[in-house]
């Protein structure tokens, strides 16, 4: 004790003996600022708290907070002391919980260079200290959110969220502000730029539990944003950002992506800022409405629109077969099948399976034996498929023995001079195939 005191002693006289270069920097009693900083930090530098905080208070009285930044630093490690251990006192610890946030507030303020990082520190406080206040907590993350924009920390955008929801529920905020907040919120967190890969993971946790949070929240039903939307998008048909908000938001509620608005929003992006997924979207949208001519359009575009060897074409051209097949247009899902099956190994069985199925439903012309062969290419293809693809065996087992069914008669092919074994070509439906004739 008697050397920390011969320390102290001696830089405060080394302080003293430059007092008047030292007036500007340490206020007008700037001896007792000096001498208080000088003995809080010798006892913070041993971590012994409980001596270091009424030098602290008394360096936080005297001193102009631009005297030395480590004094605004240190006082909130203290505080945070103080308030755990006053956790029973809820009037003096609220008391230190507001003269924690002037700390960071005074930090802001007077070192501007670590503004950022003072709010940040600022909104983890207010999350740790701040209880079922919902209200003071979201004024708080409001006012740290406007001021770091995208370099607010990640996590306070979601305790943000929650604030939010807190107020809605409890009838202080209407629907539309959260909602609008959700969007901003998320947009701030998109253009955040991680420092290392913990940041990055942590952005990325982030965005599933506000997008967990705001689904299970229940604040936007289907028919509020459907109410709050529709004039909206009314008046600005070709609002991209709009669109795109629409979409989002409707994506994230529950069963909100099969109504008349939400394809609007989605086509409105297609329009304004055409993409290959977006054109898939709206195929997917088109499709399960039973637009298939429109469905078959967009995926066709979307199909255009991939890079040469992007691994999606092979999948999108069998749902583009399949498309077609339900749509009534079994050449071009002939077509587009046999292509899958040219083309992607992994896929051929299902492409075989599918054409065997569009051989099977097609109605051809002619004579009994032109009007009965389809069934023979059809059971041709489900061989193909369950060779192709073993999981597929039970199945085309399955539809080969309804196929077969209408093969024709031994005799009736007789009377055709078409005899079992025989090389048939089928001609029908803008499909062409060569089979081999099969008799029952």
């Amino acid at each position: 004790m008697k050397k920390l005191t011969l320390v102290i002693l001696t830089i405060s006289a080394m302080f003293l003996t430059n007092n008047v270069f030292a007036q500007g920097k340490y206020g007008a009693d700037s001896a007792k600022c000096i001498t208080n900083l000088s003995f809080y930090k010798e006892y913070f530098k041993q971590k012994n708290y409980d001596e270091a905080l009424p030098s602290w208070r008394n360096a936080y009285k005297f001193c102009p907070p631009t005297s030395n930044q480590n004094m605004l630093i240190d006082g909130t490690t203290l505080l945070r002391r103080l308030i755990s251990q006053h956790a029973k006192d809820a009037a003096y610890r609220d008391k230190l919980v507001d003269s924690l946030m002037t700390l960071h507030d005074t930090r802001a303020k007077y070192y501007p260079n670590y503004a950022v990082t003072a709010f940040n520190n600022k909104g983890q406080d207010l999350f740790n200290y701040v209880k079922n206040n919902p209200q003071k907590l979201y004024d708080g993350f409001e006012g740290i959110i406007a001021n770091n924009k995208a370099a607010v920390r990640p996590t306070i955008l979601l305790f943000d969220l929650q604030s939010a929801i807190d107020l809605f529920q409890a009838g202080k905020l209407d629907a539309e502000t959260v909602i609008n907040l959700y969007q901003r919120n998320s947009d701030l967190l998109e253009q955040f730029k991680p420092a290392n890969d913990a940041e990055k993971e942590q952005a990325a946790n982030v965005k599933t539990d506000m997008g967990s949070l705001f689904a299970t929240s229940k604040v936007a039903s289907c028919e509020s944003l459907i109410e709050l939307y529709t004039p909206r998008i009314a008046a600005e048909p070709d609002n991209l950002q709009l669109a795109q908000t629409i979409v989002k938001t409707m994506g994230m509620t529950e069963n909100c992506d099969d109504n008349d608005l939400f394809l609007q929003a989605v086509t409105t992006m297609n329009k304004l800022d055409p993409s290959a997924s977006s054109s898939y979207y709206l195929s997917r949208l088109h499709g399960a409405r039973g637009n298939y001519s429109d469905a078959i359009s967009y995926l066709e575009s979307a199909i255009a629109g991939l890079e040469a060897g992007d691994s999606k074409t092979g999948d999108w051209t069998y749902e583009l077969a399949t498309l077609c097949f339900k749509g009534g247009q079994s050449g071009k899902a002939f077509e587009y099948a046999s292509k899958v099956a040219a083309e992607n190994e992994a896929l051929a069985g299902k492409a075989y399976f599918l054409i065997g199925n569009i051989w099977g439903s097609t109605r051809c012309g002619g004579d009994e034996i032109a009007r009965r062969a389809p069934y023979w290419v059809a059971c041709d293809y489900m061989n193909k498929a369950k060779a192709a693809d073993p999981s597929l065996t039970d199945e085309a087992n399955r539809y080969i023995s309804q196929y077969s069914v209408y093969f024709p008669e031994t005799a009736e092919a007789f009377m055709y001079d078409i005899t079992k074994g025989q090389s048939y070509t089928v001609v029908c439906g803008g499909m062409r195939a060569t089979t081999t004739v099969r008799t029952r």
